[in-house]
């Protein structure tokens, strides 16, 4: 079967499965760059070897880039092999490089300080508040309604990814703020967060344009991203007590492992922690 021809199927198969259409998009890409470089090749002619030789001419890419590509990788022909489409798998054999470090990178207490500084209007504050103290993704802000929020308890039921729902809490501040956004916008869509002219419901790529222009005024040298505040999040609430249970279902994971990539304080958690056990 040629190879070109397999990613509809694919694409159809992993819609089924609720891959979100962010994911779908990220494989798309990776699968089209293994296409430009085998050309139309009849999959059953892909050998491991062929496929070590296209890993290692993206010597360009960072360690965690090259993982990620040959993840994708792995799980294409992996379900192309177990629905019967090529013979044999030639990605079984291959593994992601090994990432010396995998803690992620957060903001400090301070820096969210910075962070909240460099806002300049209400829409700005808002957004970063929310999500710095929901630690929701920004897909997940994306879809949310005005409608959606309980007010009487500070919460708000989403749909996650992979389409599971979950509950995420917001604090006193991020009310405040909400309620100040919503009186001053005068538009009628139902959307929590639109955007600045002819408001509508904001996109992604824009939620992720304004935390940076947020992150150049505050003077913050670090790669600013939406994902970097739901680390943060995770982290302040690891450092404050919460155990990994309660922090892997407010962040909607799976399973604890993807959680455990928190099981780290800093040195300021440290001392808090000691504090309460020996100095309470």
């Amino acid at each position: 079967m040629i190879l070109s021809s397999l990613w509809p199927i694919y694409y159809r198969d992993k819609t089924i499965a609720r891959y979100s259409p962010h994911t779908l998009r990220a494989h798309e890409v990776q699968f089209n760059l293994l296409h430009r470089y085998m050309g139309e090749i009849d999959a059953d002619n892909i050998t491991c070897d062929m496929m070590k030789d296209y890993f290692a001419s993206c010597d360009h890419l960072k360690t965690s880039s090259l993982g990620m590509r040959i993840r994708v990788m792995k799980s294409f022909f992996n379900w192309a092999y177990k629905e019967g489409y090529i013979p044999t798998n030639p990605t079984e054999t291959i593994k992601e490089p090994k990432i010396k470090d995998k803690t992620p990178k957060f903001f400090s207490d301070e820096e969210i300080v910075k962070l909240k500084s460099g806002c300049e209007t209400l829409l700005e504050k808002t957004l970063l508040e929310f999500s710095f103290a929901t630690g929701c993704r920004v897909g997940e802000i994306k879809t949310i309604n005005q409608d959606d929020i309980n007010w009487e308890n500070n919460s708000i039921n989403i749909m996650g990814k992979g389409e599971k729902r979950r509950t995420i809490y917001f604090s006193e501040p991020c009310k405040e703020l909400l309620l100040e956004y919503m009186e001053f916008r005068k538009d009628d869509d139902p959307a929590l967060i639109v955007t600045e002219r002819a408001p509508h419901r904001m996109s992604v790529a824009e939620m992720e344009y304004i935390m940076k222009r947020i992150a150049k005024r505050s003077g913050i040298g670090k790669n600013v991203h939406p994902h970097r505040l739901r680390h943060s999040y995770a982290t302040h609430l690891i450092n404050n007590g919460a155990n990994l249970e309660v922090i892997r279902q407010l962040m909607g994971h799976s399973n604890l492992n993807s959680t455990m990539i928190y099981a780290h304080l800093t040195e300021e958690g440290k001392q808090k922690a000691y504090i309460k056990c020996f100095q309470g």
